[in-house]
């Protein structure tokens, strides 16, 4: 394996939970970073980082911020369960091509793609799912469809000059998560939290810790490509390793967990009561399916208390086999689901 790279990178997302792990893990090695923000970071200018100003979605804005890039961590994403696909497709998929285009007009040589593993959802639970899913088509929420067009568009590209990876990190969460944990915390203390199904369903996550090394060993695994002209249909010059360029994984854990046991563990450690009422799938779905009628018609705000999507999420098994991950990228968890979680209690604690 070769040294890891030292040219420039571009962080899109580079001031959201994932993109500002990554800078400062890259910024400790002594990379020169961009990032793309829609407003001024002074913090970050202060500090080094180059602050490109504007929406990805804008080609000028693009180009810009590619200048010089050996790598491109596309991280920036419009995210949630609700909206108008418009808004999804032009921040999701608009925003992608046009970097794509801007990132092999510049010479860019690597290309990091950050997905999701709903861009596999097919309305079932997913029991150690891998890669070999076929991306969807069909959902009943515009964030895994988007994302999904997306990923293909990045895999699409993937050259022997241009080399492309898509990583589907699952629930990021740790320190600093502004996301799944304050969303479930909130939403059990307004008593507006209730288990989906029988309960016993297992889900993957990732910590941020992991997911932030997920990124950077796909970086490493693609400069070796880079090193060895090898692309996404070639072995790396590793027994049983396969080149990443081309291709997606799934990044998790590796420890599946029942999703209530979990939420109700955090919920018990900072003094809150478990959660014990319950609604089917079923009900839950058709509360959803009301819920997005309303919110369509009338001038509701925020996101909906259940949507389809939301109640299978909810419901379902979610976890998925890492196998890929840990043969080409050499991606191994070093923060366990436990650690993870003890560090999180003591801090929601104080």
């Amino acid at each position: 394996m070769t040294a890891a790279p030292t040219d420039p990178i571009l962080i899109t997302g580079g001031t959201g939970f994932l993109g500002s792990h990554l800078v400062e893990v890259l910024l400790s090695t002594g990379r020169k970073l961009t990032i793309v923000s829609r407003q001024p970071r002074p913090e970050l200018a202060a500090r080094g980082i180059r602050v490109v100003v504007g929406a990805l979605h804008d080609p000028a804005v693009c180009a810009d911020a590619v200048r010089d890039a050996g790598t491109v961590f596309h991280v920036a994403a419009r995210v949630g369960v609700w909206g108008r696909y418009e808004d999804f497709y032009r921040d999701n998929v608009i925003a992608t091509k046009t970097l794509l285009t801007a990132a092999q007009n510049a010479g860019v040589k690597r290309f990091v793609h950050t997905s999701t593993p709903s861009v596999v959802y097919n309305g079932q639970g997913l029991a150690g799912a891998d890669e070999s899913l076929p991306l969807t088509t069909s959902c009943p929420s515009a964030y895994p469809l988007t994302k999904a067009i997306a990923e293909r568009a990045v895999l699409a590209v993937n050259r022997p000059e241009f080399l492309t990876t898509a990583l589907r990190p699952h629930l990021i969460w740790g320190l600093g998560d502004p996301h799944l944990v304050p969303r479930i915390l909130a939403r059990a203390r307004a008593g507006r939290l209730r288990i989906v199904g029988d309960g016993q369903n297992r889900v993957d996550m990732v910590h941020i810790t992991n997911a932030t090394a997920a990124h950077l060993a796909v970086e490493r695994a693609l400069a070796q490509c880079n090193h060895n002209g090898y692309t996404g249909t070639q072995n790396a010059g590793i027994e049983g390793v396969a080149s990443p360029s081309g291709r997606a994984y799934f990044i998790t854990n590796d420890e599946p967990v029942h999703l209530w046991e979990w939420i109700n563990e955090l919920l018990v450690a900072v003094g809150e009561p478990p959660l014990t009422k319950r609604i089917s799938l079923a009900a839950a779905t058709r509360v959803g399916a009301v819920c997005e009628g309303l919110w369509r018609v009338l001038p509701l705000k925020g996101e909906p208390p259940m949507t389809r999507f939301v109640a299978a999420e909810l419901a379902k098994d979610h976890w998925f086999d890492i196998s890929a991950a840990k043969r080409d990228l050499g991606y191994r968890p070093t923060v366990s689901m436990a650690e993870g979680t003890a560090e999180l209690i003591a801090y929601l604690k104080r």
